[in-house]
């Protein structure tokens, strides 16, 4: 909604989404837990892919839809953690094998040439911030205090938005719907968002977790049909039924 119109500039809405996540977070954290900014526990290497992810994703989104920019982001997500997986002698089943082939496969046909593949430049943008995303998952593992930690990193990444907003000064765009659907990005869906999904995990092993995570980029094609306007192509209904069908199959066929 704020970048698909020109709402607002990618580099203002990164900026702005990281800021008022920070504040959220942070505000969260101080009323629940009683802790204060001199306890945040997170990690520089952290907050790099976190600002990495929140910058190819802002700029991906100036030319993807919700939908295919979602499919992207989550299949890029799951095939990096995966590989590291793989990398650190982890042995995948035979189903896993087939599911991750299945993802990949999916993955090659939403964003090869034809008449309905998206931009290369945005998906190889959304293709950057998966990698971020999964790396910055992989290095948040075994935090003590997932939602401490995430604070941390947020107020970190906020400083090296800025930087990326000062050399986009020329390009400086922001109207009032723009800067609202920044800050409810960042505060809504990134602050109180986490936080649901933190107490979530609680309850969920980590296959039910990952299996309801796979949810997100259907969520993201009919929110953008329905609230968009955007088409629902064949490439896409067939991309999305290979990717979600593969991680599917590879997080079933986890021992």
């Amino acid at each position: 909604m704020a970048l698909g119109p020109g709402a607002i500039d990618a580099a203002s809405f990164m900026t702005l989404r990281l800021a008022s996540g920070a504040a959220m977070l942070f505000v969260i954290m101080a009323f629940s837990q009683g802790k204060s900014a001199t306890k945040l526990q997170g990690k520089w290497s952290a907050a790099w892919m976190l600002f990495l992810y929140a910058v190819t994703f802002s700029f991906s989104y100036l030319q993807l839809s919700a939908g295919t920019g979602a499919l992207i982001l989550f299949g890029t997500v799951q095939v990096t953690m995966i590989v590291v997986a793989l990398n650190q002698g982890e042995k995948p089943s035979p189903l896993e094998w087939g599911g991750l082939l299945l993802a990949l496969l999916g993955l090659i046909y939403l964003v090869s040439p034809g008449l309905a593949a998206p931009p290369i430049v945005g998906s190889g943008l959304m293709v950057v911030a998966g990698i971020a995303w999964g790396f910055y998952s992989l290095l948040g593992r075994g935090a003590q205090d997932p939602v401490a930690y995430t604070t941390a990193n947020f107020v970190r990444a906020v400083p090296l938005a800025m930087g990326v907003s000062l050399v986009n000064l020329s390009g400086l765009h922001m109207t009032l719907p723009g800067v609202i659907l920044a800050l409810l990005s960042g505060a809504l869906a990134s602050g109180v968002g986490y936080a649901i999904w933190y107490a979530a995990l609680k309850g969920l092993t980590a296959t039910m977790a990952a299996t309801v995570q796979l949810a997100v980029p259907v969520i993201a094609s009919v929110g953008g049909i329905l609230l968009l306007q955007e088409a629902l192509t064949m490439r896409l209904a067939l991309a999305s039924l290979m990717i979600l069908g593969g991680i599917g199959l590879a997080v079933v066929g986890r021992r």
